[in-house]
């Protein structure tokens, strides 16, 4: 039997939540103030509603996938139905304390990214007042997006800077390949599917090795060969450093959203 569950917020992040709930069997309810953008949710069995009271008062579990700014207001409406129930918040820079002070329910905060999509996501959460049952459906519901992880709370916005923003960092070096592949004459198909099969590779590689970044590297750099020359201009052009800013960036502003619930 599925878990009766409501899905507040069926945005971007919190229909693929919906979706992908759905397509492993669960019921679920997602609202959104225009039912109109969600007709998409339809199409895959999701029922969708404006009312957030009714939804959440009939599930079992509830999904917060609200924007920060619509916390306070959200969770105000639903309080009482919610009570007791387990709710679990994929707010960016909300913090437990916080949501906690908004309503009497179990929470859970958690960090997914878009790539639920396609069912291999990374997400993270923290949780403090759960019994073993209740971690144990948690981890089951996540599971349904891809990986998932517990940590300690002081690590949430890190993951957020990191695996919530991720996908954003990797699309743009994504199609940095893609356009060196067209300034040195491949075809566009062709360019776009080797460097996405190149980063999917890799990741796959790094994976089931459980090798380093680096060693990897090594295994590809030879003594004057044509990875050097273009490690080289990557070094150069301080990408490492570009990386670990847009990070340590994403980090900060999910720091100063919680400041503003």
């Amino acid at each position: 039997m599925g878990t009766r569950i409501a899905v507040v917020g069926a945005g971007t992040i919190g229909g693929a939540i919906a979706v992908a709930l759905k397509e492993a069997g669960h019921e679920v309810v997602a609202t959104r103030r225009n039912v109109e953008k969600a007709s998409w949710l339809k199409e895959k069995g999701v029922t969708v509603t404006r009312d957030n009271r009714k939804a959440a008062g009939e599930a079992d579990v509830v999904f917060l996938a609200v924007k920060p700014g619509k916390v306070g207001a959200v969770l105000g409406e639903i309080a009482d139905v919610v009570e007791g129930k387990l709710v679990i918040s994929v707010v960016a820079g909300v913090s437990l304390k916080e949501l906690k002070r908004l309503a009497s329910a179990k929470f859970v905060r958690a960090m997914p990214n878009i790539a639920i999509l396609a069912r291999e996501s990374f997400t993270a959460y923290s949780t403090d007042d759960l019994d073993g049952d209740e971690v144990e459906l948690v981890e089951r519901l996540l599971r349904t997006f891809g990986a998932c992880v517990r940590v300690e709370e002081e690590h949430m916005d890190a993951i957020t800077g990191l695996s919530g923003s991720g996908p954003a960092y990797v699309t743009v070096f994504l199609e940095a390949m893609v356009y060196g592949g067209l300034r040195v004459g491949l075809p566009r198909d062709v360019a776009k599917l080797a460097a996405l099969q190149t980063l999917l590779g890799t990741a796959k590689l790094l994976m089931e090795t459980e090798a380093h970044p680096a060693e990897v590297r090594e295994w590809v750099i030879t003594p004057e060969g044509t990875t050097i020359d273009g490690v080289f201009e990557l070094e150069e052009g301080k990408i490492r450093t570009a990386v670990m800013k847009a990070v340590d960036a994403a980090t900060k502003k999910s720091r100063i959203l919680s400041k503003k619930v």
